[in-house]
């Protein structure tokens, strides 16, 4: 009985985020049904008096969407796997096999996280330029790479240290190999790890503006977030539509959530059943 009010007040708690939360997206969602003429004549807050759910579809089409949305899919579809394969094989290294500098390479790699990518805008434009990478999907590819492997790293670090090396003994007792024991063994263990990254590694990259936005200048190459953009005119912008195209954007980062959510918290959590 005792434990009733710290429930009621957690219950409480999350419902009042919850609500929060929803501001901005119940504001966003009536913008996007409204018409210039209502939004700019009403109140922020008033639902619109008439709903225009062609709004959606003018921004898909007349708005180049698709072709924006296609873009960061191709681009988050290459980069979330390599970029999570290239950080699982490096988590690997430092946690099942045993080498000299292993944690002088481990701090190398996390002390990534503490170097602003604005910092980095200037040599990586000299670099791109020079190997004539500027405005293709290529040179961002590798930069979202370069920019999320030290995170990467660091969840599956932490969870292959707390997969039993028991499971690796029994693996070269029946002759795996290194890799044999990393594809086999490690990388189905760790799938909740994996999933946990999957979601949030195509969050960002599907997110991403600042990179996108200096590296891709071409219209047909831009990624959703830069192309949303083309809804600002040089005197007017179209809200409405530009809302329109925001929840159309939503929708792909919403179906990976659905489709991994279950392994979300288990990896935050670094556990693994014996």
């Amino acid at each position: 009985m005792k434990k009733q009010p710290a429930r009621v007040l957690f219950y409480i708690f999350i419902i009042t985020f919850g609500l929060v939360w929803l501001i901005p997206v119940f504001f966003l969602t009536i913008t996007a049904l409204k018409s210039n003429g209502d939004l700019f004549s009403n109140p922020l807050y008033a639902l619109p008096s008439k709903y225009h759910f062609e709004n959606f579809i003018e921004a898909f089409n007349e708005g180049n969407m698709i072709v924006y949305m296609r873009n960061s899919a191709f681009i988050s579809i290459i980069k979330v796997p390599l970029g999570i394969l290239v950080a699982a094989l490096a988590a690997f290294g430092l946690t099942r096999l045993s080498f000299k500098w292993e944690k002088p390479f481990y701090i190398f790699f996390i002390l990534g996280m503490t170097i602003p990518f604005q910092a980095c805008l200037v040599p990586l434009v000299i670099m791109l330029t020079k190997a004539n990478l500027m405005n293709t999907y290529v040179g961002l590819i590798f930069i979202y790479i370069g920019f999320g492997i030290p995170f990467a790293m660091l969840i599956l670090t932490g969870f292959f240290k707390g997969i039993p090396r028991e499971l690796d003994d029994a693996a070269r007792i029946d002759g795996c190999s290194d890799l044999g024991l990393f594809f086999r063994i490690i990388l189905p263990v760790a799938k909740p790890a994996i999933a946990t990254l999957i979601i949030m590694d195509f969050l960002a990259t599907w997110n991403e503006f600042l990179l996108a936005q200096i590296f891709i200048s071409s219209d047909n190459l831009k990624t959703v977030t830069t192309g949303i953009m083309s809804f600002t005119g040089e005197y007017s912008t179209d809200y409405p539509l530009m809302m329109s195209g925001v929840l159309l954007s939503v929708l792909p980062v919403l179906l990976v959530y659905i489709i991994f959510q279950k392994h979300f918290v288990k990896g935050l959590g670094g556990a693994v059943k014996g």
